[in-house]
């Protein structure tokens, strides 16, 4: 059941437009409603949000959709704080914590382009 409820988002989000998702979402919720009640009350409430990712252009989409940049900076702070192993106090991990944010923020500002809105 989980990996069928897992295909259903993923065919959700893998579609080719907003509306062909709304016409997705309610497939999923008629095929659900008795068997994941819980899961159904979910998607009803909070999936539309998750829609917004049609309004840019394609090429984007997978981008948006995913938390890929965020788990990468997360990596980034362990990977650094695991180094000094231990901090004579709050301040000084947070002095670092900020200073990895800084330096990501400085890279990115300078050279990367995560998402170019001039591409369509």
């Amino acid at each position: 059941m989980r990996a069928e409820i897992g295909q259903a988002m993923r065919d959700i989000f893998n579609s080719p437009s907003a509306a062909h998702a709304e016409v997705m979402l309610k497939q999923v919720v008629a095929k659900f409603a008795k068997t994941a009640p819980r899961f159904v009350a979910w998607l009803e409430e909070n999936v539309a949000q998750g829609f917004t990712v049609f309004l840019f252009p394609r090429a984007h989409w997978k981008k948006l959709r995913t938390s890929n940049v965020l788990e990468r900076v997360n990596r980034e702070i362990k990977r650094r704080t695991r180094v000094a192993v231990l901090f004579p106090n709050q301040d000084s991990c947070l002095r670092l914590v900020s200073a990895v944010l800084q330096e990501i923020h400085e890279e990115w500002i300078t050279g990367r382009t995560y998402l170019d809105m001039t591409q369509v």
